[in-house]
């Protein structure tokens, strides 16, 4: 099932009726206030990429109460697909997560050839499309999830203004990152991350909240959840980890963390907590891995670890071999291994 994870606005004649620059009274089309909010209350980010002039058309969305819904606008006089491009960019987000809400045919079929990857419908298919969102996986926190945006946009500019390097703008985060066995409070959300999680996933496996269920409750595996925090406030729970352990050999069956923390070295960290559990049981740990063109951020964080190929396969999928030696987790960060 195709996750939608942002839908992108245009203005003029989509968002309101007629056009900003000829008049200062725009309103919303009959609808889109019923739809932005039912979007963001089911954790689907949103944006825009419209033709126009920039501080016109920002004036016009804050005087309707838009603004604050709309992460990143992009409006420009460029094409449509470019702006697309660096809104999935901004948000960390794959193009085919994205759908574009536009009047004009002419820039729907632009975007089309540029990006098939995004799915482009006109303002009159507006209901079917929240429908279709509404059908999605969601969970209690999906509402807040353009809130995490936000704050994320506050770190970065934060940092961008501090002039510190990466190392030590790290250093000063205050990073706090958890790692505990999945709890009950944790399945909606554990089962939101597989479905919705591609590029820091290493096999792609789904679950269902009674499948984590079962699982959280087998002697025979181990289901981690992880969370981070730092001094800018909660990112939530971000990483999944399900261990298999029936011997003395450990074997890493999925392994994820949320694309919003792929700067915080998210998907190492909880590899890293992996490789000590494991060998403080006294067990050889293996990772199965199904590479893709979406995952290579976690295929470099395996080999970054240490992880070592195999000549095995497992269910189809590859066999890497951890190192003998679990890793320390790095300075600017407080890890809690909770039980």
């Amino acid at each position: 099932m195709r996750i939608i994870k942002c839908v992108v606005w245009d203005l003029d004649r989509t968002l309101w009726h007629g056009v900003a620059a000829e008049s200062d009274d725009v309103g919303l089309n009959p609808g889109v206030r019923a739809a932005v909010t039912a979007l963001d209350a089911a954790g689907v980010l949103q944006s825009v990429a419209s033709r126009g002039d920039e501080e016109l058309a920002l004036a016009a969305l804050g005087r309707l109460g838009m603004a604050d819904y709309l992460l990143f606008p992009q409006i420009n006089w460029g094409d449509k697909d470019k702006s697309l491009i660096r809104i999935a960019e901004k948000l960390n987000l794959g193009l085919d997560s994205l759908v574009l809400v536009d009047d004009d045919p002419y820039e729907r079929g632009q975007v089309a050839a540029a990006l098939p990857q995004v799915e482009t419908i006109a303002p009159d298919e507006l209901g079917a499309l929240v429908a279709k969102v509404g059908r999605q996986p969601t969970t209690p926190e999906a509402g807040n999830r353009r809130a995490l945006y936000q704050v994320e946009h506050s770190r970065s500019e934060a940092e961008r203004r501090s002039g510190l390097s990466p190392q030590a703008w790290a250093d000063q985060l205050g990073l706090e990152f958890t790692v505990r066995q999945l709890r009950s409070e944790d399945l909606e959300r554990a089962r939101e991350l597989t479905v919705r999680t591609h590029q820091l996933n290493t096999t792609g496996i789904t679950y269902s909240a009674g499948e984590l269920r079962r699982l959280r409750g087998d002697p025979d595996h181990l289901v981690l959840a992880a969370s981070l925090r730092d001094r800018f406030g909660d990112y939530g729970t971000i990483g999944l980890a399900v261990v298999q352990t029936t011997s003395d050999v450990w074997i890493l069956t999925l392994l994820l963390t949320s694309c919003r923390v792929v700067s915080r070295g998210a998907g190492s960290l909880l590899l890293g907590d992996v490789q000590r559990r494991a060998a403080a049981a006294g067990a050889r740990l293996e990772a199965e891995m199904v590479p893709t063109e979406r995952n290579r951020m976690m295929t470099v964080a395996l080999r970054l670890a240490g992880f070592q190929t195999s000549t095995d396969r497992r269910h189809g999928h590859l066999v890497l071999l951890a190192p003998a030696t679990p890793p320390q987790p790095p300075r600017h960060v407080t890890v809690r291994s909770e039980p």
